[in-house]
């Protein structure tokens, strides 16, 4: 994908039936393209979204069905935004990009 005339990697974190940690972990492992010996904790979700080696100096992230997900879990979507937004900071201050994007439900019917 190109934004802005950079090229941006991108990838999707699927949301949908996540109710705890254990499935929100799994579901970054599946989104992110992880290996099994992700540590499935915030400090490892953290470690993988600020390593330059481990991510491109343009990345997107897209929380799918985030909105769903954060009526339904409000704690454990609190610790997730606070993760993201720790990691966005660190990758910010070594020159790189993160964007947090979440993904709009189908059934908006707000108009431009």
């Amino acid at each position: 994908m190109l934004a802005a005339g950079h090229q941006v990697s991108v990838r999707e974190v699927v949301l949908t039936g996540v109710r705890d940690k254990e499935a929100l972990m799994l579901a970054f492992l599946s989104g992110l393209g992880l290996t099994h010996s992700f540590g499935r904790n915030w400090d490892a979700l953290y470690d993988v979204l600020t390593d330059p080696e481990q991510r491109p100096p343009r990345f997107a992230l897209v929380l799918c069905d985030y909105d769903v997900f954060r009526r339904r879990n409000r704690q454990l979507s609190a610790q997730l935004e606070s993760a993201l937004l720790d990691a966005q900071q660190n990758v910010g201050e070594q020159g790189r990009m993160l964007w947090l994007l979440a993904e709009e439900p189908d059934s908006d019917t707000r108009h431009w």
